[in-house]
């Protein structure tokens, strides 16, 4: 059966045109769009979707109503994925919406819009129970860590931190192994050196690590 989607997006025109390139995806079907964080939790409430596909600021504030849906439908919800579409690559937004956990959870820019393959597997991901975040988010809340006096992000080579980005993106050992064109011992070598040195425990689910290494980066503290 074809993941059902709810999609949020106050932009008449980017709303058509996403809701237009999704229909396209034999797997994919859209259940209802809305423009507003009220219509919004009244489709999810009268379709009962698999995934929420929103924007971050919408009215009324044009604020966060994208996050404060996301935990409004956590809480409602639990099994429904979210993926929340967004101009701002502000370490406080992508932390705020995963302050409660990565699980079926998907942080994109809105330049990925364009990209339907990727927009699909965030979609996939988080019905499945993964978690996707931007890889120019994790750049983001690197630098951002990174400045920080003392931060031990700041030992990070540059391979662990290209692993940091892969595994934020949802993959797996393999598919990191093949992104960056190592093998998977390789990649292990690295993600427990990685791992080490911002003192996290190991963990055997990757959506997990992105969480703890998140919220580590954000906040200072594992």
């Amino acid at each position: 059966m074809p993941i059902r989607v709810v999609l949020a997006e106050d932009n008449y025109l980017v709303r058509e045109g996403v809701a237009r390139l999704l229909e396209r995806e034999p797997d994919l079907e859209i259940a209802a769009t809305c423009d507003d964080y009220d219509s919004l939790l009244a489709a999810v409430e009268e379709h009962d979707p698999d995934v929420v596909l929103t924007d971050i600021r919408m009215p009324p504030t044009g604020t966060d109503e994208g996050i404060r849906a996301a935990e409004a439908i956590r809480e409602a919800h639990p099994e429904i994925g979210v993926v929340v579409l967004s101009q701002y690559a502000e370490p406080a937004y992508t932390l705020g919406f995963l302050e409660r956990g990565s699980e079926r959870r998907a942080y994109l820019l809105k330049e990925r819009v364009s990209d339907l393959d990727q927009l699909r597997r965030a979609i996939v991901a988080v019905h499945e129970g993964g978690s996707v975040i931007d890889p120019k988010v994790v750049d983001g809340l690197v630098a951002s860590r990174a400045r920080a006096a003392e931060s031990p992000v700041a030992r990070l080579t540059p391979r662990e931190r290209d692993v940091l980005a892969e595994m934020a993106q949802g993959k797996n050992n393999a598919g990191i192994a093949a992104s960056l064109v190592l093998t998977e011992r390789a990649v292990e070598k690295h993600i427990n050196s990685m791992f080490a040195k911002l003192g996290l425990s190991e963990e055997t689910d990757v959506h997990r690590r992105v969480k703890a290494v998140l919220l580590y980066l954000g906040e200072g503290k594992t």
